[in-house]
């Protein structure tokens, strides 16, 4: 398809989620990767001890793209942070399978935290897929790494990305742009965060309004 060189169920103020949703009905009243937001972030020995390959297995069993199985083998490719994850992750985000490019998207965004050893190779990855991917799902998983990853380089494509017409890619958007619109802020991102701050979409205008007030 491409050539390339978390879960709850409602807000956290328990209103219910609206509007933004993606294939299958998810609410996306969350940002799904956060590290607060998982149960454990830590790598079990068991799983420090299993090879790239298997790990990428491991992750792709779990049927809940935000299960806890899922994020501990994430997780632990994160930790290892060496070139062979990267390429494996690159590998991924060039699949025909969504649920793979979504997985390698995943694993890009906090590879290697907090050192980021391949942050340069990372946003070409991550840049060129945000241009030529129409799948809600990666889109949005592409705005959380950018996020993530807290590269000013990644503004020009979340500011393209803020005006997608369904309201999961906007919700990532107003996550990634509070990252990456810089201190001082750049005026196309300001613009494009206050744009979303009065987004008809409740969650999104929430997080953009969140966003502008955070130093």
């Amino acid at each position: 398809m491409v050539s390339i060189g978390g879960s709850n169920d409602g807000r956290a103020d328990g209103r219910p989620a609206t509007g933004a949703t993606v294939p299958g009905g998810r609410p996306q009243s969350w940002v799904r990767n956060l590290r607060w937001m998982r149960a454990d972030a830590g790598v079990s020995p068991e799983l420090a001890k299993l090879g790239v390959d298997e790990l990428i297995a491991l992750a792709l069993e779990d049927d809940d793209p935000d299960g806890p199985r899922r994020w501990k083998a994430v997780d632990a490719l994160h930790a290892r942070g060496d070139l062979e994850t990267f390429t494996e992750a690159r590998r991924l985000c060039a699949s025909d399978s969504r649920v793979e490019r979504v997985l390698g998207v995943d694993i890009l965004g906090e590879l290697g935290t907090p050192l980021r050893p391949f942050v340069d190779k990372t946003l070409s990855v991550l840049r060129y897929l945000a241009a030529s991917d129409d799948d809600v799902r990666v889109l949005h998983a592409l705005l959380i790494a950018f996020g993530h990853l807290r590269d000013g380089r990644a503004l020009p494509s979340v500011i393209e990305l803020s005006t997608h017409q369904d309201a999961t890619v906007r919700y990532g958007a107003a996550y990634a742009l509070s990252h990456v619109v810089g201190r001082p802020p750049d005026p196309a991102g300001l613009a494009a965060l206050r744009r979303l701050a009065t987004d008809p979409d409740e969650d999104v205008a929430d997080w953009a309004a969140l966003g502008l007030i955070l130093p």
